[in-house]
C-alpha cells in the first residue's frame, strides 16, 4: 500500500525531533489516519507540544497552539463577528480553530462552555456562529494535552467529552538512552528548534485517509473487536460503565489505520490489540472503590484483553 512507504518516510522525519517513542508516534500516526482527535494526558516536559509539532510540519499542515486557560472564551477559538465600518457590515474573524492541526494545551484549564465549543467543532468539523455555518479545514486534527497530577483550579473533562478523542495516550519519560540521545541532539544542532520537513502535503493526508478506508476486516475481526468491547460491559466486578458503540468504532478505524502503516491491506488481531488499550481505556469508568487503588483505567482493559480468545488467523 501507498500509506506505508508514506507513513515510514513521515514516522523517519518526526524521529529526527521525538527519540525513542516510536509506539507513542505510530499510534498518533494512525490516530490521524483515521481522522481521530488525540489526548494526551502525561506530566510537563515530555514532548508533548514538539510531537505535536512535528507531526503538522512533516505531514504539510497549517499547525496553531491554543493554551486554554480560565478565563478563556469559545470566541477566542472560533471566532467572532466584528462590525465594519466602512462597508456597515458584521465581518466573521476566523479563531484559531481554522487550521488543519490544533494544539489545545492544557485543555482541563478552560471552563466547560470552552471545552463545550471546541468539541462540538471536533465532532461536526465546522463552525456555527450566529446561525451561519463555516466548515473546518481538512484534515482537521486536535491534539489536546491535560497535566495528570495539577488538578487545583481545571474543568475535568466530563466522560462524554472524552468520548470524543479517539485515543488517549501517554508519553512517559525516555530510557537513560535515549535521554543521553537527546541531548547529544541537541549540542549537534546548536539550536532549541529542530528542523522538520514537510513531507506530505494535505492532500496526501486526506488521500491516506480515503486508502485506510479500504483496508479489509474480516467476520474474525469484527467478531474479536465486539468481544472485547462487550468484555468491558459485562465486567461487573471493575467496571461501572463499558464501551459505547462510538468505541468499537474506534477500535475498528484505528485497526484498519494501525494495518495499513504496518504494510497490509488487512487487520490481523495483532493491530487490534496493539490500538486496544489507547482507544478503550477513557472509554470506561471504573468502580468507585477502585478510585483511591492503583487500579488504573489501562490494567483493567489490558486484562479484558489477555481473557477474550484471539482468532485464529491465517
Amino acid at each position: 500500500m501507498k500509506v506505508h512507504k508514506k507513513a515510514e518516510m513521515i514516522l523517519e522525519e518526526v524521529k529526527r525531533a521525538i527519540v525513542g517513542k516510536d509506539d507513542v508516534l505510530k499510534l498518533m500516526l494512525a490516530t490521524i489516519l483515521a481522522d481521530g482527535h488525540v489526548l494526551i494526558e502525561d506530566l510537563p516536559g515530555l514532548a508533548k507540544t514538539l510531537m505535536a509539532k512535528s507531526f503538522a510540519r512533516a505531514l504539510g499542515l497549517d499547525f496553531k497552539r491554543v493554551q486554554f486557560t480560565p478565563d478563556l472564551l469559545p470566541s477566542d477559538i472560533l471566532g467572532v463577528n466584528v462590525f465594519n465600518q466602512k462597508t456597515l457590515e458584521f465581518e466573521f474573524r476566523r479563531g484559531p480553530i481554522f487550521t488543519n492541526v490544533l494544539l489545545a494545551d492544557e485543555i482541563n484549564r478552560a471552563p466547560p462552555k470552552t471545552q463545550s465549543a471546541l468539541l462540538e467543532a471536533m465532532q461536526e468539523k465546522q463552525v456555527t456562529i450566529e446561525g451561519k455555518t463555516y466548515p473546518l479545514p481538512r484534515p482537521f486534527i486536535v491534539i489536546a494535552t491535560q497535566n495528570p497530577i495539577e488538578q487545583e483550579g481545571t474543568y475535568p473533562l466530563p466522560e462524554a467529552q472524552l468520548d470524543r478523542f479517539l485515543v488517549r495516550l501517554r508519553i512517559g519519560y525516555p530510557s537513560k538512552e535515549d535521554e543521553k540521545e537527546i541531548l547529544r541532539r541537541r549540542i549537534e544542532r546548536k539550536k532549541e528548534e529542530v528542523d522538520i520537513n514537510p513531507v506530505v502535503s494535505a492532500e496526501e493526508v486526506i488521500e491516506m485517509q480515503r486508502e485506510v478506508e479500504d483496508v479489509y476486516v474480516s467476520e474474525a475481526i469484527i467478531e474479536y473487536i465486539t468481544s472485547i468491547v462487550w468484555a468491558t460491559r459485562e465486567d461487573k466486578r471493575d467496571i461501572e460503565v463499558g464501551v459505547s458503540p462510538r468505541g468499537s468504532l474506534a477500535l475498528l478505524k484505528l485497526s484498519r489505520a494501525y494495518a495499513a502503516i504496518e504494510g497490509r491491506d488487512y487487520v490481523i488481531p495483532d493491530d487490534v490489540k496493539k490500538v486496544a488499550i489507547p482507544a478503550l481505556s477513557h472509554r470506561i469508568i471504573l468502580k468507585r472503590e477502585l478510585w483511591y487503588t492503583r487500579v488504573s483505567q489501562e490494567s483493567v482493559i489490558r486484562k479484558i484483553l489477555e481473557r477474550v480468545p484471539v482468532p485464529k488467523f491465517e
